[in-house]
């Protein structure tokens, strides 16, 4: 057998290494570029059945059919959604753990003293895709057959009108008390371990009222269980005509009390798979299904991309961090 003799050893062992990281990093490339090879996994970080979990599912079953791999949507519930949001911070960044969250996920620097997690820089936002008015609900046989009726019993017994959600720090928990602000009254919060279990609470007369996502409530309006008495928004929900908006039942400065669902990436997520993914939802909100299953939710099927979903995380920070101040909070 001939061996073949290198005079220079040092530049050999250069070649050599250079090769490999050409072949290590074609194959990283190619590997990006096959993405999703294998189902991926969006955690919800609140019980089956509300407003989030309903949305996921819908765009995890477009993106499934899309992409020709699973989506597969798993819940991870519990405090106020931070252990889904943290187990998916330490998940590995290659696209196939995501977090699907709602407005909930900008309050959480301000009803936590210490996260697990740092918001801001432990996961990256991929896209928001839903956007849905807050609205308030009754059961359907209330005595309170308007805005006006529940408001006027809450200045003339204060602390009595009892309302739940699904947690303290929630988005329905701030918008209700963003409502008692604006309405100078007050209200009794009783919390639950998810909005579902809420609005079982609602439909058994435990609570007097609770806000929900339009997207996680609307089942049983459409079912006759459960009756809107405002929506927020500028304009009367198309799916619901005879429900006004606060501002018509006479709140005002409530008209941005939206609820948005979005997807977060663990940190460090490879650009290819972000826009990949990006790409894909774009496409799913941009389908007739996804747009006919937003408007009989009485939702805004509309796609914002990562800048814009980070600057939307930023406003509505600042929005709720004055209803944390006003009604002082204790952070836990």
């Amino acid at each position: 057998m001939k061996y073949r003799v290198f005079s220079n050893p040092g530049k050999f062992l250069t070649a050599l290494l250079g090769t490999a990281t050409l072949l290590l990093g074609a194959g990283t490339a190619h590997a990006q570029e096959q993405w999703p090879a294998h189902p991926v996994r969006i955690i919800v970080p609140y019980g089956p059945g509300g407003a989030v979990d309903v949305a996921t599912r819908k765009i995890a079953q477009k993106l499934t059919e899309q992409t020709g791999q699973s989506f597969i949507v798993e819940n991870k519930p519990g405090a106020t959604g931070t252990i889904g949001v943290n187990y998916v911070a330490q998940a590995k960044p290659d696209g196939y753990t995501l977090v699907a969250n709602d407005t909930t996920y900008s309050l959480l620097p301000y009803i936590f003293k210490k996260l697990p997690f740092d918001p801001a820089h432990d996961l990256q936002p991929v896209a928001a895709f839903l956007f849905a008015p807050m609205a308030l609900a009754v059961n359907a046989d209330s005595p309170y057959k308007s805005l006006s009726d529940l408001l006027a019993k809450a200045k003339a017994a204060p602390g009595t009108v009892k309302f739940g959600s699904g947690g303290p720090g929630t988005t329905p928990h701030f918008a209700a008390e963003g409502l008692a602000i604006a309405a100078h009254v007050k209200f009794m919060h009783i919390p639950f371990k998810g909005a579902a279990e809420a609005t079982q609470a609602l439909l058994g007369h435990v609570i007097d009222f609770q806000f929900a996502s339009t997207t996680g409530i609307m089942g049983p309006v459409q079912g006759g269980n459960l009756r809107l008495l405002a929506v927020s928004g500028k304009t009367r929900l198309a799916v619901l005509p005879d429900v006004p908006t606060f501002a018509q039942s006479g709140v005002k400065n409530f008209d941005g009390v939206v609820n948005w669902t979005g997807l977060w990436a663990p940190k460090g997520t490879p650009p290819a798979v972000m826009n990949r993914l990006q790409s894909e939802i774009a496409k799913a909100m941009a389908s007739s299904d996804m747009q006919t299953f937003a408007h009989k939710m009485g939702a805004d099927p509309r796609y914002v991309d990562a800048k814009g979903f980070a600057r939307m995380l930023h406003d509505s920070g600042a929005m709720w961090s004055k209803v944390a101040h006003a009604i002082a909070f204790e952070k836990r």
